[in-house]
């Protein structure tokens, strides 16, 4: 039998469970789990605060494993296949998109290039039960289905290293690429959990000029400062106003080229539009829930302003595989495993939710 962490529903306690080894569909894959992230998201399926989740479910949606099977091969002779279309191997450690499921036949896949609002898509960990079986990273093994896109890691980037950045990396690198950072901006970082430690960094590799990360706590200011931010602001010991006088005082009174909201926070965002210059742009990737409601002047916050503001929801394969070369290029330079607080084993996985629920650690790993 193989163990698994088991989220009943919003506000139970997890639960170890045993279930039984899948019976691999062609072009399945069954990965022995190395490691998965335990991010905010699992937070807030916690809490409930996502619509749509099959409680229960193992939660669970960035991970890496070393490949223990596969299914045979399909009825045209095709085996499993990673992303590059190389045939996969017993042995081998990847990741894999979370996503699983679109069906690249709607207008949004095929019109609006917009996968991630494709409305057959499922997420592992957050939108598959665990009463369908294996389908989240807190387990022993993990059951691909056909069809979900594998991504190997290459020799030089650690798993660790990879799961460091989880999620947040892709998810930044959308919100980096949306934000069209030019040589020499000044890029505000609203919050610095994961997706916001993961932009600032991205920022400088877009040759950002100057990068200010605003958020809490001290232990996650740090780690922005090690990663390099020119600049850290505590949201603890700082209001609004004097957030904006800082940072206009630090771009001659003109406001940030490019701000990116990465804190989950609605009263984020009218601030944000605020550190932003005339004619800039605002990246908003932290609103993945509905935390409720906030107010923005229309006149002076956005069309006296001119400003270009993007929302950017997820991420898609191309950000997993772009972020899995980065972080591999680039890890002569940012120790990513620096990151990674605490790992926890499976009957620890209550613990770890309470800590990244209390933003007590920067990243946490579950590892079986």
């Amino acid at each position: 039998m193989i163990s698994a962490v088991v989220m009943p529903g919003p506000d139970a306690p997890l639960e170890l469970r045993s279930f039984a080894r899948p019976e691999l569909e062609p072009g399945a894959v069954l990965l022995q789990t190395l490691g998965s992230e335990v991010c905010g998201t699992d937070a807030h399926l916690w809490k409930g605060q996502l619509a749509g989740v099959p409680y229960p479910i193992i939660p669970g949606h960035v991970s890496v494993g070393r490949i223990s099977a596969l299914g045979p091969v399909d009825a045209t002779g095709e085996a499993a296949r990673d992303v590059s279309g190389a045939p996969l191997r017993v042995g081998q450690i990847v990741t894999f998109l979370d996503v699983y499921g679109t069906c690249g036949r709607c207008w949004y896949c095929t019109v609006g290039h917009a996968t991630t609002r494709c409305p057959e898509r499922k997420v592992y960990g957050v939108t598959l039960s665990a009463d369908d079986g294996l389908l989240g990273g807190w387990a022993e093994y993990i059951h691909l289905k056909p069809g979900v896109h594998v991504i190997p890691l290459p020799d030089e980037l650690d798993w660790r290293a990879f799961l460091s950045g989880g999620c947040g990396m892709p998810t930044a690198l959308h919100a980096v690429t949306l934000g069209e950072i030019a040589f020499g901006d000044t890029v505000v970082v609203q919050g610095a959990g994961p997706v916001g430690l993961c932009a600032a960094v991205l920022a400088q590799l877009r040759g950002a000029g100057s990068v200010i990360v605003i958020g809490g706590p001290e232990v996650r200011l740090d780690a922005a400062t090690r990663f390099g931010a020119d600049t850290v602001i505590d949201i603890g010991t700082t209001t609004p106003d004097e957030r904006i006088a800082a940072v206009r005082e630090a771009t001659g009174g003109r406001g940030a080229d490019v701000t990116i909201e990465a804190t989950g926070v609605p009263s984020a965002v009218p601030e944000g539009m605020r550190l932003t210059r005339d004619a800039g742009r605002y990246v908003i990737v932290g609103q993945y829930t509905d935390a409720g409601e906030t107010t923005f002047n229309p006149h002076l916050d956005l069309n006296q302003k001119h400003l270009d503001i993007r929302g950017c929801w997820g991420s898609d394969v191309g950000h997993v595989y772009r972020a899995v070369r980065v972080m591999a290029r680039y890890g002569r330079i940012f120790p990513w495993t620096d990151l990674i607080s605490k790992e926890y084993r499976l009957d620890e996985a209550q613990a770890a939710l309470e800590d990244v629920a209390a933003q007590r650690v920067v990243k946490a790993l579950i590892v079986p």
